[in-house]
């Protein structure tokens, strides 16, 4: 203070000398957020192997804002691919997860070399046909009309990625009459996925989550269908509707509902758990109902995943829709999977509307569907070579 003050041509010296030094540091080290962002989403899906590119996409001397247009517009594209392969590396990972769970709750034993080179079998749909020890008849007026068997079943398989399978457990008495009889069927048609199960009209939800879990381990596919053995289906418009979601990563596709909450003991569908869902004369949530839907990849990978902790309820489609609600995933109430028996779905033929499905709601199938399959089938039937015409 007691010193010779500085001039003001001094002071406005040191000011401009001061400001040109302050910005050739920050020159030096400041990175734009938003890029640093996107080379953070850019080195995810391909791990280490990038990181040149990202010390590259880091150089202070490209500025995104000095770019033209088009340049932009590929920066954007590369972010929107590095996301598309994120999701579908964490998609692949938890099918590689499922299917080691599936092994493991399943008793089998893998070493770790042969579980890293279990390959799942690709897929388009896997269309899981649930059926019991008693439905013999109902499965072969299947055979005989809308499924295909023998080597039709396996070319659909091969050449169209369309998995078809009976769904079934073992009895009380493993190795009884029944589960021989099961072995003899499938030893002749070779169409059944048997699950480590045993089979029981109030063991539904769980058998349903086990399917997924089972299936998962087998196939990779879009998708994954669950339908009753008294349905008649029509695969060329199953195809042609599961395609129009095929890129919805989670997907519920399915005639959507909501019934009410039965609490007497007397009626068919009675939930011992009704208290759950409120007063009394409540309705579900929405969800699919039980003769027929069909979910994505990802939902059953979820199922597989998360399978001892997911609660079964007394009906195995709320129990399904329990397991998705919470979830960020698209209900889709699809029409066509519930059409009536004729002439209701013959009328809508008629029209260019071919039903994916028909059912009678009043026996929640097709009444005496041993008998009457071959006339649906006759008269709503899409044709054998439609489901060979459908582009995938």
């Amino acid at each position: 203070m007691r010193g010779k003050p500085f001039s003001a041509k001094a002071i406005f010296v040191l000011c401009i000398a001061s400001f040109l030094a302050g910005s050739l540091f920050t020159n030096q080290n400041w990175t734009h957020p938003s890029r640093a962002k996107d080379n953070r989403i850019a080195v995810i899906p391909h791990h280490v192997t990038k990181l040149q590119e990202v010390k590259q996409d880091c150089d202070p001397k490209r500025k995104l804002v000095e770019g033209k247009p088009g340049d932009i517009m590929g920066e954007v594209h590369k972010t929107h691919e590095a996301i598309r392969s994120l999701e579908s590396t964490m998609s692949t990972l938890e099918m590689e997860l499922a299917v080691a769970r599936t092994v493991q709750s399943n008793g089998q034993h893998y070493s770790l070399e042969k579980l890293a080179n279990h390959t799942l079998q690709k897929a388009f749909v896997v269309i899981g046909i649930n059926t019991a020890f008693s439905s013999r008849k109902r499965r072969d007026s299947l055979r005989q009309t809308w499924m295909p068997k023998g080597e039709k079943l396996k070319k659909l398989e091969k050449e169209k990625g369309i998995v078809i399978r009976f769904v079934i457990g073992h009895s009380a008495t493993p190795g009884g009459v029944l589960d021989r009889a099961v072995d003899l069927e499938d030893a002749e048609h070779k169409d059944f996925l048997r699950l480590k199960h045993v089979e029981g009209y109030h063991e539904l939800s769980t058998k349903t989550r086990l399917y997924f879990s089972t299936a998962v381990s087998i196939w990779d596919a879009e998708f994954y269908l669950k339908v009753d053995d008294d349905v008649h289906l029509n695969l060329g418009m199953l195809m042609s509707t599961l395609a129009k979601y095929r890129s919805k990563p989670r997907i519920y596709i399915g005639c959507m509902k909501s019934g009410p909450v039965l609490s007497q003991k007397e009626d068919k569908y009675y939930e011992p758990e009704y208290w759950k869902f409120g007063e009394d004369g409540n309705k579900y949530f929405r969800h699919a109902t039980g003769q027929l839907y069909a979910i994505s990849k990802d939902l059953a990978a979820y199922i597989s995943i998360n399978s001892p902790i997911l609660h079964r309820y007394a009906n195995e489609d709320v129990s399904l829709g329990s397991w998705l609600l919470g979830l960020e995933v698209e209900h889709v109430d699809e029409r066509s999977m519930c059409c009536g028996t004729p002439p209701d779905c013959e009328w809508k033929a008629q029209a260019g509307n071919v039903c994916v499905a028909s059912f009678d709601w009043s026996c929640s199938g097709i009444c005496n569907s041993v008998r009457r399959m071959k006339v649906v089938h006759d008269s709503c039937g899409e044709g054998e070579g439609a489901v060979w015409n459908v582009d995938l």
